[in-house]
């Protein structure tokens, strides 16, 4: 996590809100959830692995194939969740993002616009992919909530 953002560590350490954190590939996705005795299972759900406790930052770690479900269930169970990830600061959003399934989205809306099939406005639409980015990729944080992800 970019050290140097104090919201995000502040949204990393509270205690209410859970958080899913991914990482730069292959660095696993890391999950903080209030405490349950039975979060081991729970965060594990149906899969054949198993998620591993990081002591240093009382998180789960998780596979990144783990992500989009991670979130769902996470939704479902808390009623929302933040979800901090890396995003290109100046990437513009494109109609493939509005189009995306799931919750990884890298483009300058930070997942506003994706999924939405078209977000409205007086977007001037040059291709499916139109995209160009300016920049260091940078972490940043949104908050979902149960009824914004239906």
């Amino acid at each position: 996590m970019d050290a140097q953002d104090p919201r995000l560590r502040e949204i990393w350490r509270q205690k209410v809100v859970p958080v899913v954190y991914r990482q730069v590939r292959p660095e696993p996705v890391l999950l903080r959830i209030p405490y349950a005795p039975n979060n081991f299972e729970w965060v594990r759900g149906e899969k054949r692995h198993k998620p591993d406790w990081n002591a240093k930052f009382k998180c789960w770690e998780t596979p990144v194939s783990w992500f989009d479900e991670l979130i769902e269930r996470t939704l479902r169970k808390f009623g929302k969740v933040y979800v901090i990830q890396l995003f290109k600061e100046h990437q513009k959003c494109a109609p493939a993002c509005w189009k995306a399934k799931g919750f990884h989205c890298e483009c300058s809306c930070m997942g506003a616009n994706h999924g939405s099939g078209h977000p409205g406005g007086r977007w001037h639409e040059v291709s499916e992919t139109f995209a160009f980015q300016w920049g260091p990729r940078k972490y940043s944080c949104r908050l979902i909530t149960a009824d914004a992800a239906r």
